[in-house]
């Protein structure tokens, strides 16, 4: 595959639109924090020639795809331990991990080439408290009071393959389009819809939503 050619300013044009956005959803980011998010999306560009990490291409549409998309999560979570399943190119996981660098933050994918990505981007910017796990949800043990994917296909598939990762008052944040009332209707027994806020996306011309599901006690 021939690489793809970007104009020389690209980093420019894209961090004007990454501060538009973030003016746009009221987030206080410091510049310190900007940087680190223009250095994961240029590592992003960089791999993404290579090993097509990603089906988007162009670095402004990842700007509003991938970082702004993974930052509409941030006033609609919580800072204890989060697991990102189905995390690809560490979206939103890797994300929410450069903004909140306190935070514990697992990403898996079983995707062998995204977590040698992710793994690299993570030691080459010091991030200690993320953890890269290559490996099916259904394969991982351990215990997290939030549950997050963007990728997976459906409600229940997501329940299913990973009610044994969350802790008794956990969560699970499943970033949706429109409501599916469908998946909704489908849940399994051990849980149930908390609810539906809208995420405010900067640019975005279709719908989005969190579907926040809890245990069913």
């Amino acid at each position: 595959m021939a690489k793809q050619r970007l104009a020389a300013d690209w980093p420019v044009a894209a961090e004007k639109r990454l501060r538009e956005g973030i003016a746009a959803m009221s987030l206080s980011l410091d510049d310190a924090t900007i940087a680190r998010l223009m250095t994961f999306l240029a590592g992003l560009v960089k791999w993404n020639q290579a090993f097509n990490l990603t089906a988007i291409r162009d670095p402004l549409t990842m700007v509003d795809k991938h970082l702004l998309d993974s930052l509409s999560l941030l006033p609609l979570i919580g800072t204890d331990s989060l697991i990102d399943i189905g995390t690809g190119a560490g979206l939103p996981g890797f994300v929410l991990a450069l903004v909140q660098p306190e935070q514990d933050i697992t990403l898996l994918d079983s995707n062998g080439k995204k977590t040698r990505f992710l793994k690299q981007m993570a030691a080459d910017m010091g991030m200690t408290r993320v953890t890269v796990v290559n490996a099916r949800c259904e394969e991982h043990v351990g215990q997290y009071a939030q549950i997050c994917s963007r990728a997976f296909a459906s409600l229940a598939d997501m329940v299913n393959g990973t009610a044994h990762l969350l802790a008794p008052d956990g969560r699970w944040l499943a970033m949706k389009g429109h409501i599916p009332d469908d998946e909704i209707a489908a849940l399994p027994a051990v849980a149930a819809l908390e609810n539906t806020p809208p995420l405010r996306v900067p640019f975005a011309a279709d719908a989005r939503h969190l579907i926040v599901l809890r245990p069913a006690h």
